[in-house]
């Protein structure tokens, strides 16, 4: 086989040059002649070539990690989805001899040697071209493999490689958030939101993993709470953030700047082992019997307003222990699940539209702002989430605005 630079002005390092050999060596594709090309974009080195299922299956793998290095145990690349009805059409014609193409890889003996080939876009491809070899069809198929990929190149080929899939925007913040480092995926283990060397959710799911954007929008609603001055925050405009997501969200990284101390900021560690003991019981509530069929209500505190909510409030009530105590004892309430999630779904306000869902199901202002007035006012009481409680909350909430919106008309005059 003949191997050709196609920008030969450009010469690639030895290594390289010994890299690509040692990889003919052990796949041989199938073509003549291996071109080299440039991305322009990154400089990154690849060719694109054909080569047969057995030494893909024998060589190759789907567990392959963005950080190597640093990060070994977690992957960029999203799960296999094992019940798509396009998949199972896939292994199908993998079985039947069908050959494909667009498989991405990076060719990488830095780890793991025994499968230099990382799989990075693709893997449900590998899965059916695996379960094919199993009944002797051994077709050849086409892949884009890199060579000497640093970090940053390996997400830009992680992220092009899933375009065409529809990834979703939890999977695209989990990666970039890899990248950033492990702190904020350490930081959910240690208080209980993740399990020792769980990665978060690559797509939010009814009793899911959290997410990047739950876990970014915890840690900021706390410490926008802060800012607010606890007794007077019934004439404050008290409004719970959510977080930014498929993309770089600038407020979340100017945020772990202006707090480099959060990832042992004991206060917060604090609340975010509370957050996870009431989402644990309120889980629990309905895993057995005729209440686990309602996984809406069980999943209740990951709700994102909830969420939202809820850490808003843990970090206003810093200022005041009894209160904070109070808000923490929620997820110890017996009688009901701790959210009390059938009286949120009954409550409403005559704005809210014909098929308004009740409170928790929606994410907007209005909603977080309803949610912050109700867990703000339950650590005022202590006595659990109620019908009374509810609306209370809500009338506290239109009684605010109503009177901040008036004040602000009053300051144009």
């Amino acid at each position: 086989m003949e191997i050709k630079n196609i920008n030969p002005e450009e010469k690639l390092s030895v290594q390289l040059n010994e890299m690509i050999l040692d990889f003919c060596k052990l796949f041989q594709p199938i073509e003549d002649t291996l071109y080299i090309f440039k991305d322009n974009k990154t400089s990154s080195i690849y060719c694109e070539c054909h080569i047969y299922a057995d030494k893909i299956i024998k060589n190759g793998t789907i567990d392959s990690p963005l950080d190597a290095e640093n990060q070994a145990d977690y992957r960029a690349n999203r799960d296999v989805v094992e019940d798509s009805v396009a998949f199972l059409q896939m292994k199908e014609d993998a079985k039947q001899n069908r050959s494909f193409s667009n498989i991405v890889a990076e060719y990488n003996t830095s780890f793991d040697e025994e499968h230099p080939l990382k799989i990075i876009g693709g893997q449900h491809r590998y899965v059916a071209i695996s379960e094919a070899i199993e009944i002797g069809v051994n077709q050849y198929h086409g892949l884009k493999v890199y060579f000497g990929l640093n970090i940053e190149q390996r997400l830009d080929v992680q992220l092009i490689s899933n375009t065409n899939i529809a990834v979703s925007s939890d999977l695209l913040d989990r990666m970039l958030e890899t990248v950033k480092g492990p702190q904020l995926r350490e930081w959910c283990q240690k208080v209980g939101l993740l399990n020792d060397h769980e990665d978060f959710a690559d797509r939010k799911q009814r009793n899911g993993k959290i997410t990047v954007r739950a876990a970014r929008t915890f840690i900021m609603n706390y410490y926008q709470g802060i800012k607010i001055n606890c007794d007077s925050f019934s004439k404050e405009r008290t409004m719970p953030v959510l977080a930014k997501t498929g993309g770089v969200d600038e407020e979340w990284e100017q945020l772990k700047i202006a707090h480099s101390e959060m990832w042992e900021d004991k206060p917060l560690i604090t609340a975010g082992m509370e957050f996870a003991k009431l989402v644990k019981q309120q889980r629990l509530f309905y895993s057995s019997g005729e209440k686990s069929r309602n996984s809406d209500f069980a999943d209740k505190a990951m709700s994102l307003a909830v969420l939202a909510a809820w850490s808003y409030v843990s970090g206003c009530l810093q200022s005041n222990k009894v209160r904070l105590e109070k808000h923490f004892e929620l997820s110890n309430i017996q009688k009901t699940d701790p959210l009390n999630a059938k009286v949120l779904a009954k409550a409403r306000h005559k704005t809210d539209p014909d098929n308004y869902r009740g409170l928790g199901t929606r994410t907007d202002v209005k909603e977080r702002g309803r949610l912050a007035e109700l867990f703000y006012f339950q650590a005022e009481k202590g006595s659990g989430i109620t019908k009374e409680l509810v609306n209370a909350a809500i009338a506290k909430y239109y009684a605010k605005q109503a009177v901040l919106e008036a004040e602000e008309a009053a300051n144009k005059v």
